[in-house]
């Protein structure tokens, strides 16, 4: 639960480690931004009047430690210029992300643990003193679904609980020397389709012991179609859709409106979870004959590229038809003749996801990631729409 108390845009954050009360709370407004594209999207284009919480993506795991790439140290000093100019601002170090390996090394034991936490803190809070008030923590994943060239083990899904844990007992303290509470969250998959078939989060990550740590957990509630699928699908359907040939035990989780069912049901409150928005979609090369190439047998993915790619190359380009399906909340664009299938979201299908965040009592909404937006920021207005509406009375 978030435990600090600002005014205008801050967060309850409770002293308690690691219990924290449910006060109510403003909503959160996240977005990840990838350090590698601080070349194309300076980290000064950050519309941070328009966030609440920022996601620096990623630090990575070497011998045990956190690293960060070359290109970090400009990044972080810029951060910490975005900060002084809008103090409302949180801002977090994401250590992990898809293919990033070390975690199940690091977690193994004590001494380990001690180590990842101690270069996390010296690095981010001492080195880069005035960039970051916490730390997200992004394991793809422990125990099972990652990829599978990385370390996993069984006893990831207990480790990976008490190194939230030592990072909360690490965070606090330094938040308590510098009279700001700090921040641990963490970003938690809820895509039914991993590296080794079937997941299922809760075999990964002790839900109701991780919901007591973290302030919030991002729910990574897109990549629900994915190369692992075994036809053409969605992204991130908002609801199930009956005609998705997926198993029903799977396809009743892997939806939006699922994924966040099914953590609440695995101990998660609706005010500990932000609901992910995908700004990017997914392709498929479809074999199969259906005119709107939807729930097709496909021979590889295809490269369908982030919004602002895909609204200057498909969308309304000839050769491509636009569909909505109405169980999704979602909708698709297929080349007939070339027979690629790109699954995306667009303002309308983002702003009803962030409307059913708010109707939820969800903390808020956060997309992955913020430099795959257009020039209008079509997708960030969409993605707050609801909770400015709702502010007003609309």
């Amino acid at each position: 639960m978030l435990r600090q108390t600002l005014a205008g845009l801050a967060l309850l954050f409770a002293a308690a480690v690691p219990a924290a009360s449910h006060a109510a709370q403003p909503p959160i407004y996240g977005a990840y931004y990838p350090g590698g594209s601080a070349e194309r999207y300076p980290v000064s284009h950050i519309p941070a009047d328009r966030l609440t919480h920022l996601f620096y993506a990623f630090s990575t795991i070497e011998a045990g430690r956190c690293t960060v790439g070359a290109e970090a140290p400009a990044n972080f000093a810029a951060l910490a210029e975005l900060k002084k100019a809008h103090p409302h601002l949180r801002t977090l170090i994401s250590i992990g992300g898809w293919g990033a390996g070390g975690f199940s090394d690091a977690a193994l034991t004590e001494a380990s643990r001690k180590r990842l936490v101690d270069s996390c803190m010296a690095l981010f809070f001492e080195k880069y003193a005035g960039s970051f008030d916490g730390v997200d923590i992004d394991w793809e994943f422990p125990v099972s679904g990652g990829p599978s060239e990385l370390a996993h083990r069984p006893q990831d899904r207990a480790n990976m609980t008490k190194l939230a844990q030592a990072f909360r007992v690490a965070l606090d303290a330094r938040g308590r020397k510098r009279d700001q509470p700090m921040l641990l969250t963490a970003a938690l998959a809820a895509g039914r389709l991993q590296t080794d078939g079937p997941y299922d989060a809760a075999a990964s990550y002790d839900l109701p012991a991780l919901a007591k740590v973290f302030d919030f957990i991002n729910l990574m509630s897109y990549d629900m179609g994915t190369g692992f699928s075994a036809v053409s699908t969605f992204n991130a359907p908002l609801h199930e859709v009956p005609a998705d040939p997926l198993e029903p035990e799977l396809r009743r989780w892997n939806n939006v409106a699922g994924a966040v069912q099914y953590y609440r049901e695995h101990g998660v409150p609706a005010d500990k979870l932000v609901l992910g928005v995908p700004f990017y979609g997914r392709g498929f090369k479809v074999t199969g004959d259906a005119p709107d190439g939807l729930y097709q047998a496909y021979s590889a993915p295809a490269d369908a590229g982030d919004w602002r790619v895909i609204k200057a190359r498909y969308l309304d380009q000839p050769g491509w038809t636009k569909y909505w399906q109405p169980q999704a909340q979602s909708p698709w664009l297929y080349n007939v003749a070339e027979k690629i299938f790109i699954s995306y979201e667009d303002p309308r299908s983002i702003g009803l996801r962030a409307q059913f965040a708010r109707e939820q009592g969800l903390a808020g909404v956060f997309m992955w990631e913020l430099t795959g937006d257009d020039e209008q920021a079509s997708l960030l207005n969409a993605m707050l729409a609801p909770w400015h509406k709702a502010r007003v009375g609309d």
